[in-house]
């Protein structure tokens, strides 16, 4: 167990009364780092004469955001290591916007420090009530640093918006010239001021134009609501494309189109030109798969990054199709959209159905009516994950009645195939042993399907059980001065019980 210990706790947004006691205590037992004094609660804590250390001239040192909090992060770290002990204290939650919080997240345990976070309510929480806004319908947050230097979630202008920390004029200039990219210059925006200091707390409507001719400093935020009437179309010089209201698209693609085109393009990028269809196969699953990531994480934010990444390969394909004469995006977007309602005659037509087993039929029977006769099968992809491909093949033929009437019959079905892989493996027989439980998990994946449990995702919870288990067995280890590959199997054993009832006393 690491002796040096990080203590990062965070200040509330500015009242004295949203300051956790525990964090409190903390601050009157050990001397504390400030990321900045400039918070309401700085004073609180000087009259009650505890040791504060700001860490304000760093703003001051460095001429980048990056070398700043990258040198802050190894003070801490440094005066950790001399110390024992450091208290470092953030405005807020140490969860919200600190960047140095996440440096030392991912460098501390390389330094054998421990590191322990407080949290604090943030000023998000004061802000949503005076806002009258539910962030769980869409909302995408930043601080105004990174967002004037390339918002790395992308834009949304459908999408509520808070930007952070808009500190000075020069900064809410920024802001407003990035905004007026993709908002009209009119577009109604919110400032706000003091959010969670009691009685200081204002909030200013404003147009977007005006934004930088109003008092602003470290603890005013900008909402900016979503653009319902759609978002302006930006051309690659950065000027707004002028559009009557009705033609404004509210997800538009042409930006992105006109990237793409730019890095194809003879001045362009050359590892982008020497791209095809083929090379680019392999980063189209890369992508799939890290969507499938930021899902399971329950990671919003990743997961819209992620969709970008995903949506950037679509656009690559469309663009080298397009060069070659074949299609062009505009060719995607609309074949995908007729095909969506042909397929739905119930929502776009008159057809009636009482179910979603109704649709699938009806989705099936309409597939075999466009174009050559084909096999059911016909749409099942070669690549997909053989677990994944063979509850899709079943599903498939359960369309035509081939199917176990319930899950007890295709249950029985794995029984008969072990018993046959049993017999295989007792004969020797390598090639049949290999068909044989080929057939036994297949009957294994229909039994799920039949009890509506995906077999795909049910295995990989399994590994990822497995894993997280197999890495609370090395940590064990390792906290008693041993290696898993010096153990016996016994030993082993007694670990993994120890991390399997450590996991049930948690529940």
């Amino acid at each position: 167990m690491p002796s040096n210990v990080i203590y990062v706790l965070g200040l509330g947004p500015g009242d004295i009364l949203d300051l956790p006691a525990r964090n409190l205590s903390l601050l009157r037992s050990y001397p504390v780092y400030l990321r900045t004094e400039r918070h309401p609660v700085v004073e609180y804590l000087k009259r009650e004469g505890i040791s504060l250390h700001p860490l304000d001239h760093f703003y001051e040192e460095y001429e980048t955001f990056e070398e700043l909090y990258q040198a802050m992060t190894c003070f801490l770290l440094d005066r950790c290591q001399q110390e024992g002990v450091v208290v470092f204290a953030v405005p807020g939650s140490p969860l919200v916007g600190e960047t140095v919080v996440r440096l030392l997240r991912e460098s501390a345990p390389q330094k054998n420090i421990r590191l322990e976070i407080l949290p604090a309510p943030s000023f998000l929480e004061s802000l949503y009530p005076l806002l009258g806004i539910d962030p769980a319908e869409g909302l995408l947050i930043a601080d105004s640093f990174s967002f004037c230097g390339g918002f790395d979630q992308g834009l949304l202008p459908g999408t509520g918006l808070i930007i952070m920390q808009l500190y000075s004029p020069a900064l809410a200039s920024e802001v407003k010239l990035t905004l007026m990219e993709s908002y009209p210059d009119d577009h109604q925006i919110m400032l706000v001021r003091a959010a969670g200091v009691r009685g200081s707390e204002k909030v200013l409507t404003i147009p977007l134009y005006e934004l930088d001719r109003q008092e602003v400093d470290h603890l005013t935020s900008l909402y900016v609501p979503p653009l319902t009437g759609g978002a302006v179309p930006v051309d690659l010089t950065g000027d707004a494309v002028q559009n009557e209201p009705e033609q404004l698209a509210q997800y538009p693609l042409d930006p992105l189109v006109e990237v793409m085109d730019s890095l194809l393009s003879p001045e362009g990028c050359p590892w982008d030109r020497k791209q095809t269809h083929q090379t680019l196969k392999k980063y189209l699953i890369e992508e799939s798969y890290e969507v499938l990531d930021a899902i399971d994480e329950g990671n919003m934010h990743k997961l819209c990054e992620e969709l970008g990444d995903l949506l950037l390969q679509i656009i690559f394909h469309a663009a080298l199709a397009e060069r070659s004469g074949k299609f062009t995006i505009s060719d995607v977007i609309s074949g995908i959209t007729e095909k969506m309602i042909r397929r739905h005659p119930h929502v776009f037509g008159d057809t009636r159905v009482n179910s979603a087993a109704e649709v699938l039929k009806n989705w099936e029977s309409i597939k075999q009516e466009e174009g050559e006769p084909k096999s059911m099968l016909a749409g099942v992809p070669r690549y997909l994950p053989a677990l994944q491909r063979a509850q899709k093949v079943q599903g498939k033929a359960a369309l035509v009645g081939f199917d176990w009437p319930e899950a007890e019959g295709a249950a029985l079905k794995v029984e008969e195939e072990w018993k046959e892989v049993k017999e295989a493996w007792e004969r020797g027989d390598r090639q049949a042993l290999q068909s044989e439980l080929g057939d036994f998990l297949f009957a294994a994946v229909n039994t799920c399907r039949l009890l509506g449990i995906d077999a795909e995702e049910t295995l990989r919870q399994a590994v990822d059980k497995f894993s997280q288990r197999f890495c609370a067995m090395e940590r064990k280890a390792a906290e008693r001065g041993l290696r898993l590959q010096d153990l016996s199997l016994a030993e082993l054993d007694g670990i993994w019980d120890e991390v399997k009832a450590s996991e049930e006393k948690n529940r």
